[in-house]
């Protein structure tokens, strides 16, 4: 039998990959944490986690058991939710990065609604920095941002490798001042891009702004400048600009998921299927 406990340790720990945020987190102290962890490892006879690397990753026996974690934990919460009729419809404000809003969420948004139809989602998208100052005032259950850094109060994070894209037909490296495309001010990416940009003594002008990633990234095709975008929205007609281009290394961005406490059991659900959209990226 698997303690719930333990599980709840070892699953904030992988997501954390750190003792002590995830300490923090299940307002436990660090060797609080520690001791769970062992005792799962007793309990089955092997190691889940490696703590010999700097960021403490699953073992592959910790990879196996983590999906399972998540669901007995679900399963456990849907119980108490049955038995003692704790399930509360309502309103559940989900808030996402733009380039999140398109199709990577929608399959599980509308697998959402079709299993809890007395659930009103409310999804918003927009830039970063607004998105988090909005959950900090309570605006959203559950929120996806991007962010400088992993943070020490969201559930968990992941790292989002970006680059400087041009285009392929009509490169915009190499004009004087150099054409940016950008998002309005104010978003993450254009703020790290102009200060990295001034820091490295580059002249550059806007050429073209807007808060539609769609819309940036058909910009920049159509050669009317250069942009600092996630590794994983380039397109064929895009070309990654190397290392040898002058242009300065930009990386240090994360994915990160933030949740309010006490959030339904609907909530939670949304809070693992985000978490596992997250990791398959």
């Amino acid at each position: 039998m698997f303690d719930p406990v333990l599980l709840r340790s070892f699953i904030a720990v992988v997501d954390c990959a750190n003792f002590t945020r995830a300490a923090q987190r299940l307002h436990l102290t660090q060797s609080t944490v520690s001791q769970q962890i062992r005792r799962l490892e007793d309990s089955l006879g092997c190691k889940l986690l490696n703590r010999e690397q700097r960021r403490v990753i699953a073992t592959p026996e910790g990879e196996r058991l983590l999906a399972y974690a998540r669901r007995i934990l679900v399963l456990q919460e849907e119980a108490l939710e049955v038995l003692f009729n704790l399930k509360s419809e309502g309103v559940l404000r989900l808030g996402v990065p733009e380039d999140f809003a398109a199709e990577r969420l929608m399959p599980i948004l509308s697998r959402f609604g079709q299993e809890h139809p007395g659930v009103r989602l409310e999804v918003t998208s927009g830039l970063g920095p607004e998105l988090l100052g909005l959950y900090r005032q309570g605006e959203f259950d559950l929120l996806l941002v991007k962010q400088m850094g992993q943070g020490v109060d969201c559930l968990a994070s992941w790292p989002e490798p970006m680059c400087w894209v041009d285009s392929r037909s009509l490169p915009a490296l190499g004009r004087d001042p150099l054409p940016l495309v950008a998002f309005p001010v104010g978003g993450l990416y254009r703020n790290e891009m102009l200060h990295h940009l001034e820091m490295a003594g580059w002249r550059w002008r806007i050429n073209y702004s807007s808060a539609s990633l769609a819309s940036v990234c058909a910009a920049v095709a159509a050669g009317l400048g250069i942009s600092l975008l996630p590794e994983r929205v380039i397109r064929p007609d895009h070309k990654v600009l190397k290392a040898g281009s002058g242009l300065p290394d930009i990386q240090g961005v994360f994915l990160a998921l933030y949740g309010q406490s006490g959030l339904s059991h609907a909530g939670k659900l949304l809070q693992c299927q985000l978490t596992e959209l997250c990791e398959a990226l």
